[in-house]
């Protein structure tokens, strides 16, 4: 019976874990880093795949989004891990036939490089107070914080950014933010920070009223997560509605 026991707690300390991990919310992100001179060339063809999936239907999705540095971004939101198996182009390939092989050797020629990765949204850092989403309406400007440390701080940075979660909190800012952490595919770990803005002046706007609504203790939360940093990247972003696609 005692042996029983210890099985049937295993056994429910097992489906517990594994429910709070498929309940992550994960991301699939595909990049194309594209070339300068093939940005004209590159978003003609993508925007002829997005008219072409919008007629042949396949299941599934993303949400788009471009960065200064010319990564060209696709989201597509993963349930399981299961999901990466699944061919929802297969049915549409065959049918385009020649011209899904053409289309593809044109996106091909407008980048040297691509790769997918996963990311997962770390719910515990995100500071969205009136509920969690990717997109706001009319907020299409982005900011990538890119926060890279070593296996060795990563318990420090994720409390030091707890504690700016709390401070925002605290002072009831209306600066929100989305936080990811780094999955099966990235080279490095890194927490992803992404704020949403109108446009680069309602960007600057907001950090200015919400530098001063933190006031003198942005200074000791924000520099104590600055030490637990291998290195900080930040780029600048747009959404691209244009070039997103669901078949919802």
């Amino acid at each position: 019976m005692k042996t029983l026991k210890t099985a049937l707690l295993i056994a429910f300390a097992f489906c517990l874990t594994l429910n709070i991990a498929n309940a992550q919310k994960r991301y699939y992100i595909h990049v194309d880093n594209v070339k300068p001179s093939m940005v004209k060339d590159y978003e003609k063809v993508a925007k002829e795949f997005v008219e072409a999936c919008k007629k042949h239907k396949p299941q599934t999705e993303w949400l788009t989004s471009v960065t200064s540095d010319l990564r060209y971004m696709y989201v597509t939101p993963l349930e399981k891990f299961a999901d990466l198996d699944a061919k929802p182009f297969a049915d549409m390939s065959k049918a385009m036939g020649e011209d899904w092989t053409n289309m593809f050797t044109r996106f091909n020629k407008c980048y040297d490089s691509h790769s997918d990765y996963i990311i997962t949204l770390a719910e515990d850092l995100t500071y969205m107070p009136e509920g969690f989403s990717q997109t706001q309406e009319g907020l299409n400007n982005r900011e990538y914080y890119f926060l890279y440390y070593t296996p060795e701080n990563q318990g420090k940075l994720k409390e030091s950014m707890k504690a700016i979660k709390e401070l925002f909190v605290n002072k009831n800012s209306k600066l929100y933010y989305r936080v990811y952490h780094s999955g099966l595919g990235n080279p490095e770990s890194y927490y992803l920070v992404a704020v949403s803005s109108k446009d680069d002046v309602d960007a600057a706007m907001q950090s200015k009223a919400n530098d001063e609504l933190l006031g003198e203790k942005r200074h000791e939360v924000f520099g104590n997560m600055m030490k637990h940093l291998s290195r900080f990247e930040e780029y600048k972003g747009q959404i691209r509605p244009d070039l997103a696609y669901s078949s919802n």
